[in-house]
């Protein structure tokens, strides 16, 4: 069967650098990309690949692809308003799905008479180094595990009292932004695991500003981080289940109060936890 032609991918023109229109054959219905959630600046997308798809990248960078065709992406917090996947086919056919990536409005807080950080102790200086090898080490694996695939829960439900994405601008100088959501629950309440997934860190001692830190591998480049716990109920290597207690609410570390600080991160992208677990039950 005849196909008509469409144009699927743009190249640069050798010579004037201008940007020229390649055409190829136009895919079927089942070799289109399918993509579902929220594209959105802090957002995460499940989507399928299409039939035949060998090779899936998002603007350049391979995207794991399970056996049935599923997939997961995410945007950063700061990521650019377009993004592209490109899905090679069993025949070399590339299919492209453009992305539009809403910009959102983060809340900022201007402390003109503040200065950026405290200078930081030599005890600080000493043991940081350390503690972010930990951290990097444990999110760059992906566990074989499907808790990407499921509708994530809230790990603990409550007063949300910190937002994904605010920003500090001391001095006109802008400190790091938010990187996850705050629930206020006092010490010793109950944090359950969001979606089935392997646990890859669980601190030994409190880290400097995390406190009591847990991060859970979902697969797939995503994973979870759980901060200024009180307790952690799982060690390393623990395969645990959506639901189960991983551990308790506290406020070591850098907390001004007790609190669950839950962030999310698909490879190096931060992402909005609200977003992925839609709005808090009961709110």
């Amino acid at each position: 069967m005849r196909r008509a032609l469409a144009v699927v991918a743009i190249a640069s023109a050798s010579m004037a650098g201008a940007a020229v229109r390649v055409a190829q054959p136009m895919v079927a219905a089942d070799e289109r990309i399918a993509i579902a959630g929220s594209a959105s600046q802090g957002g995460l997308l499940l989507g399928t690949a299409p039939r035949g798809t060998i090779a899936l990248a998002l603007d350049g960078k391979p995207v794991a692809v399970a056996p049935d065709g599923r997939f997961v992406i995410a945007f950063d917090r700061d990521a650019a308003s377009r993004a592209t996947l490109f899905a090679t086919l069993a025949d070399r056919r590339v299919v492209t799905q453009e992305i539009a990536v809403a910009p959102r409005a983060w809340r900022i807080e201007r402390l003109d008479r503040v200065a950026k950080v405290p200078v930081p102790s030599a005890d600080f200086l000493a043991r940081r180094p350390g503690e972010l090898a930990q951290i990097n080490a444990a999110r760059a694996g992906s566990a074989d595990v499907a808790g990407w695939r499921e509708r994530f829960i809230w790990p603990a439900t409550g007063r949300i009292s910190g937002l994904f994405g605010a920003q500090r601008i001391y001095r006109g100088e802008p400190g790091s932004y938010h990187s996850g959501v705050d629930v206020a629950r006092p010490t010793g309440t109950p944090v359950v695991a969001p979606a089935d997934g392997v646990v890859v860190l669980a601190a030994a001692a409190p880290f400097t500003l995390e406190g009591n830190l847990l991060v859970i591998d979902h697969g797939m480049g995503l994973n979870s981080a759980f901060l200024h716990l009180s307790r952690i109920d799982v060690r390393v290597g623990a395969r645990v289940r959506q639901g189960e207690q991983i551990g308790a609410v506290g406020a070591t570390g850098r907390a001004s109060g007790p609190h669950l600080h839950w962030a999310m991160k698909w490879r190096d992208a931060r992402i909005d936890p609200l977003l992925v677990a839609g709005p808090m039950p009961g709110g």
